[in-house]
This record gives structure tokens, C-alpha cells and sequence, in this order.
């Protein structure tokens, strides 16, 4: 059988491995040398290149569940940790009854442990379920559900994993703590969130000063969503704005930033796209936002007409 293996940045150190496991099974192995954001990002496109029977995809649960050209595999990749490394998050727990616990897919298979454990420290331990997530518990970039959509109201949410990516999307009015279970080092995040909530607001006021936008259509097909990107072109135009859609595998803001005349983003791909706006170097909107710019708009016209 002729299979692709596609790696996130982190897991291409085992790539070796494991295409040797195959080929003395007799396969014959490519390795997709291309970049890969999450389980959205499957490379459907090389494995129809080189004709191949089956991709797996490492490092991520199943996300895409529609019916696809070939047979995808997803792979995941466990880290066990010590559970008692949750004594860290304790302290900032004081006072907090009821406690949202969520992780990453690395840690989905302990997440019961360490429920155990926050539950041996008088906590209730409430587990949610994203929308997109394979697992209950699990947090996705794009996806906090588990944090948010909860059997009963949450006093706290811990996340358990590294890095701030996954926990600086959860939106919530409790506190927001993120535990590294490596280093055991436990931060409230609040403070950052709200930054980039303010920021998200900033682009949406200086988003409607501009006229003309361009609409972010990722390829991806986990991200492929021509139908809003039709839809909100269509409401640019209906208002006497100039919109264009812009289609990409992968969007490069550099290739992107070459269209010169452009003064606002709207992105139908990943949300946290949004928050590369520095690197875009101009407002980002997500398609999400859009409920709340066109109000805004037309409310503001009509305020100028009446001037």
C-alpha cells in the first residue's frame, strides 16, 4: 500500500521511525514535508499527488468526520504524567468548589486520574463537551467547549498542558488557570485574555472605517467554508463596500499583503488566525464577527446620513 505520514512540527522527529515500521511491513512510505497547523490540516492534496492509498495523520484525534477522497488514520500521541502534579494548581484554588477541568488530546487518556485526584482535595470535578473535540474533556484551538459547556456552573477551570495556546481561547467570567504538568507551574491567565479581547474589539472599530476587504478562504479541509465566505461578500456589497475573496492553502500573510489595496481581513479559516494580526498588518475580523460589524455599520451610516 502506497501511505503518506503527515506529522505536526513536534512529531517529525519520529518520522524515521515510523516509516521504517511500514516499509518492512512492506509499505511504500512518503512523508509530507509540509506544515501542519492541527487535525484540520490534512494533506489531502499531497496524497492525491503521489496517488496514495491512505494517510496518517500524527499527533491528533479525529476531527474531520465527512467522508474524504482516501482513507485517513489519525494517530494520537500520549504523554503520561504524574497526576499529583496537580498540587500546584491547589493554592489558586482556594475557595473554588466546583472546578472545570479540561486538556489536550496528549493527556485525554489521564484525564480521569487527575479528576480523581482534584476530587481527593474537595473539589467536584465537572467535565464538558466541545463541539468539534473527539473527547469529553478535550480543548481544541478552535474549539473550548469543554470548558465552557458544562453540566453545572464552574467556580474555576484548570487546564492541564503546555503552552498558552489552547487555554487563552477559553472565554469565561471565572478564573482562568493554566497548569504546565512538565515544570508544575500553574498561571491564572485572565489578564491575558482580556488583552486579546480588547484587541478583538480594536479591530472590529477600526474595521469599520474600511471599505474595501478581503476575505480569507483557506483550502483546508477542515477550514474550507466557501459558503460564509460567499455569504458575508455578498453583505459587503449589499452595504456599497468592495470585498474580494482570497484563496489559499496556506495563508501566507506575506503573499497575501501583496494585494496593496486591502484595509481589512475577514478570515473563514481557523479563529486564531485572528490574533497573527501584527504579522497581517492590518485588522483581522472572523467570519463569527460579522453578527456583531454589520449592526454596527449600518447603525453607524445612519447616524452620518442624519449629519
Amino acid at each position: 500500500m502506497r501511505i503518506l505520514l503527515q506529522f505536526p512540527e513536534g512529531l517529525k522527529q519520529n518520522a524515521l521511525s515510523e516509516a521504517e515500521k511500514l516499509e518492512k511491513e512492506g509499505h511504500e512510505v512518503f512523508l509530507s514535508a509540509s506544515s501542519c497547523y492541527g487535525a484540520c490540516d490534512l494533506a489531502l492534496d499531497e496524497a492525491k499527488a503521489i496517488g496514495a492509498q491512505k494517510l496518517i495523520h500524527y499527533g491528533h484525534s479525529r476531527f474531520i468526520r465527512a467522508k474524504l477522497p482516501i482513507k485517513v488514520e489519525y494517530r494520537e500521541f500520549h504523554v503520561r504524567i504524574d497526576p499529583s502534579v496537580l498540587k500546584s494548581a491547589l493554592p489558586f484554588l482556594k475557595g473554588k468548589k466546583k472546578i472545570a477541568l479540561v486538556t489536550t488530546v496528549q493527556h485525554i487518556p489521564q484525564l480521569n486520574e487527575m479528576k480523581s485526584f482534584l476530587e481527593k482535595n474537595g473539589k467536584e470535578v465537572l467535565i464538558g463537551k466541545g463541539k468539534f473535540a473527539e473527547y469529553a474533556g478535550q480543548v481544541l484551538g478552535c474549539d473550548p467547549g469543554a470548558a465552557t459547556d458544562l453540566p453545572g456552573r464552574a467556580s474555576a477551570i484548570l487546564y492541564v498542558g503546555d503552552g498558552k495556546f489552547h487555554p487563552t481561547g477559553i472565554y469565561a467570567e471565572v478564573p482562568i488557570l493554566a497548569l504546565n504538568p512538565y515544570n508544575g507551574e500553574c498561571r491564572q491567565l485572565n489578564d491575558e485574555i482580556e488583552k486579546i479581547k480588547k484587541r478583538r474589539k480594536g479591530m472590529l472599530l477600526k474595521a469599520l472605517e474600511c471599505k474595501t476587504f478581503g476575505i480569507l478562504l483557506s483550502t483546508k479541509p477542515g477550514q474550507f467554508a466557501i459558503e460564509a465566505a460567499r455569504t458575508a461578500k455578498e453583505e459587503f456589497i449589499r452595504r456599497g463596500l468592495r470585498a474580494e475573496i482570497l484563496l489559499s492553502n496556506e495563508l501566507n500573510p506575506v503573499s497575501i499583503g501583496n494585494f496593496l489595496h486591502f484595509e481589512c481581513y475577514v478570515n473563514t479559516a481557523c479563529p486564531r488566525i485572528q490574533e497573527d494580526r501584527e504579522i497581517f498588518e492590518l485588522p483581522i475580523l472572523n467570519y463569527a464577527d460579522l453578527k456583531e460589524f454589520f449592526p454596527l455599520f449600518d447603525e453607524l451610516r445612519k447616524i452620518r446620513g442624519k449629519k
